[in-house]
């Protein structure tokens, strides 16, 4: 696809914008604008650690994980349910891969429903699209 094309892409669904590097470096600056990456972050964090292959590892990833998102006055504490916040707390000392999924699922759900809507209708958004559509023209009209 085109630059353009492929911004627009992004639009399709949460997915498609995560999954291409460009749209979420974009994503991310804008949950930083709204005081939110943090979503964004511990999304990613959990896709890194389902792929962990040690149990030692593991371990390690899934404290920083608790650490860093879940524990209460985490630097970068996410907004999930009490039920699922005490699971997590319960079985953090022998964590499974699974163990952080109805976190990420919440927050994945919370990103899809709501930030990301309003990343599409923002002004930054609008203007990658607009920018990739005229860099487009640019390449077949040299004189523009």
């Amino acid at each position: 696809r085109s630059d353009a094309g492929e911004t627009m892409a992004w639009s399709e669904s949460v997915d498609t914008l995560l999954a291409n590097k460009d749209g979420l470096a974009a994503f991310r600056t804008f949950l930083k604008s709204e005081f939110s990456e943090e979503n964004v972050e511990f999304w990613l964090a959990c896709e890194d650690f389902k792929k962990t292959k040690s149990s030692t590892k593991i371990t390690s990833k899934a404290q920083k994980i608790y650490s860093d998102f879940i524990q209460a006055d985490a630097p970068k504490e996410i907004n999930i349910d009490f039920h699922t916040k005490t699971h997590i707390s319960e079985n953090i000392s022998e964590p499974t891969l699974s163990c952080f999924d109805d976190a990420q699922r919440s927050i994945y759900s919370l990103m899809a429903k709501d930030s990301f809507p309003r990343f599409l209708r923002s002004e930054m958004y609008k203007e990658l699209v607009k920018k990739q559509q005229h860099g487009n023209q640019k390449r077949w009209l040299p004189f523009l």
